[in-house]
C-alpha cells in the first residue's frame, strides 16, 4: 500500500509555469511506474505523462509534449511534473498515480494504476 500526496498547484497566468510534486509514504516509489493525469470540470480523467521505474522512459500526451516534463527522485520518494507555457485549457485537477505491475498496459489508461492521490488544482487564467 502506498499513499500519494500531490502539491504545487495554484493559479497562474497563461504562459506561466508550475511544478507539481507527488510524495509517497508507506512504500518506496522506486518499485512503481508513475504517471500524472488530469481532470477538468465535466470531463473524463485524462493521461498527461508517464515515467518508468528507473526514470529512463517517459512519454506524454500530445498537448503536453514540449511544455511539460515528468521526473522522479526515488531517493526522495517523489515524482514531479514541471509545466511551462501553461494555457487556459490546462486548467484541471492534477493527479499522480502509481502502478505496481511492471507489465500492465496501456500506461495511458486510468485502470492501469493501483494508487491515486487526492489531486491538486491547477488554474490558468487567460
Amino acid at each position: 500500500q502506498v499513499q500519494l500526496v500531490e502539491s504545487g498547484g495554484g493559479l497562474v497566468q497563461a504562459g506561466g509555469s508550475l511544478r507539481l510534486s507527488c510524495t509517497a509514504s508507506g512504500r518506496t516509489l522506486s518499485t512503481y511506474r508513475m504517471a500524472w493525469f488530469r481532470q477538468a470540470p465535466g470531463k473524463e480523467r485524462e493521461f498527461v505523462a508517464f515515467i518508468s521505474r528507473n526514470g529512463i522512459t517517459t512519454y506524454y500526451t500530445d498537448s503536453a509534449k514540449g511544455r511539460f516534463a515528468i521526473s522522479r527522485d526515488n531517493a526522495k520518494n517523489a515524482v514531479f511534473l514541471q509545466m511551462n507555457g501553461l494555457k487556459p485549457e490546462d486548467t484541471a485537477v492534477y493527479y499522480c498515480a502509481a502502478c505496481a505491475n511492471p507489465a500492465a498496459v496501456p500506461a495511458t489508461r486510468t485502470g492501469t494504476y493501483d494508487y491515486w492521490g487526492q489531486g491538486t488544482q491547477v488554474t490558468v487564467s487567460s
